[in-house]
């Protein structure tokens, strides 16, 4: 089954947060959702610079750059084919450098997970870069906006059920007006699912950055 949600979870009024689920049947190797696009091997973000600026990855996981290597696991608990935030970790954040300022026009997140690291939970900052306080690398206890950046969307994917979040997850960011603006930089902020355990980090498998055509 396949599970479609709009939400208006987004900072500016334009902004739209599409998320798709796919359970059961509907799981399938390309990650092909009804409504968010699959992931591109060759977008905006396939040569991007991306690299952990707060926290750690697990030693079990992928090393970040899997995040744009356009490369998708093959099942449902496979560690070595996914980004994750090392387990007992409150979250991390992960910069993102696309070498040059695009208009971007969407920005796709995916992860596969049978259990509590199947959804997604993360709050996306972009730059240009050109501002003169500009910061490329703020640690956790920076706030964005004070050195050059601005909020696009906070994403939250979990159910009211949790015992649903299971599969597939699949998120496209996008703007009314086609754009998001034009960006060279995007700064994620990653947390965990939930904290009953230590293993509450995503399972994150790829990112897309889609620029306007």
């Amino acid at each position: 089954m396949s599970s479609i949600f709009v939400l208006a979870f987004a900072v500016h009024a334009q902004t739209k947060i599409t998320i798709d689920h796919n359970t059961g049947a509907a799981i399938n190797p390309e990650f092909k959702f009804k409504s968010v696009p699959a992931p591109s091997k060759d977008d905006a973000a396939a040569k991007a610079r991306v690299l952990i600026v707060d926290g750690e990855a697990d030693v079990n996981g992928a090393d970040v750059t899997a995040l744009v290597d356009g490369l998708l696991p093959a099942s449902d608990d496979q560690p070595r084919s996914n980004f994750f935030i090392t387990q007992g970790s409150g979250g991390a954040r992960i910069l993102m450098d696309l070498g040059r300022v695009i208009d971007v026009a969407q920005i796709n997140s995916y992860s596969w997970h049978a259990g509590s690291r199947g959804p997604q939970v993360y709050r996306v900052w972009a730059s240009d870069g050109l501002a003169a306080n500009f910061k490329e690398d703020p640690k956790a206890n920076v706030d964005p906006r004070s050195c050059g950046w601005q909020m696009v969307a906070i994403v939250d994917t979990r159910s009211d059920d949790e015992t649903k979040d299971g599969g597939q997850w699949g998120v496209s960011i996008t703007d009314g007006h086609g754009s998001l603006g034009r960006f060279r930089y995007l700064l994620f902020d990653c947390y965990v699912t939930e904290i009953a355990d230590n293993f509450g980090n995503t399972f994150y498998s790829e990112i897309d950055v889609v620029a306007r055509k």
